[in-house]
C-alpha cells in the first residue's frame, strides 16, 4: 500500500500538460480496446504506444526501465498496424 501511495504522490507532482496526456491516452487506451471495429482497436493500441512512450521518456535516468517502455511502445505501434 505503501508503493502505491508515493507513487500517486509522484504523479500528483508532475505538471499539468502531463497529468492530462497520461490520464487521456490511459482513457482512450481503455476506451477504444473494447470496441468491436477494427479502426477504434488501432486506435487504441497507438493510444497505448503514446503512453508508454512518455513514460520511457520520462524514466530515461534508469535505462531498463526506459527500454522496457520503448519496445511495448513499439510493440504497440506493430500490433496497431497489423
Amino acid at each position: 500500500m505503501q508503493r502505491i501511495k508515493v507513487m500517486i504522490n509522484l504523479f500528483l507532482k508532475e505538471p499539468l500538460w502531463f497529468k492530462l496526456l497520461i490520464s487521456l491516452t490511459f482513457l482512450i487506451s481503455v476506451i477504444f480496446s473494447g470496441m468491436e471495429n477494427t479502426v477504434f482497436r488501432s486506435l487504441s493500441k497507438l493510444a497505448a504506444s503514446i503512453f508508454f512512450t512518455t513514460y520511457g521518456i520520462k524514466y530515461r535516468y534508469n535505462r531498463l526501465v526506459s527500454m522496457v517502455f520503448f519496445t511495448a511502445a513499439l510493440i504497440c505501434i506493430y500490433l496497431a498496424f497489423n
